[in-house]
């Protein structure tokens, strides 16, 4: 009975060794980590939060990602981009504000789809009523792939880069 306290602060040792090695095996890295892009287009600077989805020596274009399909442009959360000031996306104007970043990818051209509803998950309850601007770009084959996907804020406007494609929007 001498040993008693000793035994308690034994077990209790162990107890908090196990709960630390079982909340360190739960803190593994996300899949698609989360992500953001920041840069100035002109005056406005424009931010894009996204999950970042890897390749993993999957084939994405057409088949992980389907054509024709409106598609979160990321993982996880639908991607969001923010401007602070109204800008001209391919020629088209778009308020100042946060928009939910869609895409509908084909071989040849993309529609980029700038949605009113910004905080949503995936594009299951996608609306396109909630549709602020819908542009057409076209994708272009990228000079180096990209392992995970990737966007790019230039003073030009916005590049979404993932395996073996860029895509530009033309933003001033």
């Amino acid at each position: 009975m001498k040993n008693m306290p000793a035994f308690r602060l034994l077990l209790l040792v162990l107890c908090f060794l196990a709960a630390t090695q079982t909340f360190a095996q739960d803190k593994k890295a996300p899949a698609s980590p989360p992500a953001t892009a920041t840069g100035k287009i002109g005056k406005a600077t424009a931010t894009v939060v996204y999950s970042s989805p890897a390749v993993k020596g999957r084939p994405i274009w057409g088949q992980l990602v389907p054509y024709g399909q409106v598609w979160r442009s990321g993982a996880n959360e639908a991607t969001t981009i923010t401007f602070d000031q109204p800008v001209t996306v391919e020629g088209q104007p778009l308020a100042a504000g946060t928009y939910s970043l869609f895409t509908i990818p084909t071989e040849k051209q993309w529609t980029m789809i700038f949605n009113k509803t910004a905080k949503q998950w995936g594009a299951f309850k996608y609306d396109d009523k909630q549709d602020a601007l819908r542009v057409t770009v076209t994708p272009q084959k990228a000079i180096t792939p990209a392992e995970r996907l990737m966007y790019d804020v230039t003073p030009t406007g916005l590049t979404l880069r993932w395996e073996n494609m860029r895509v530009p929007v033309a933003i001033k």
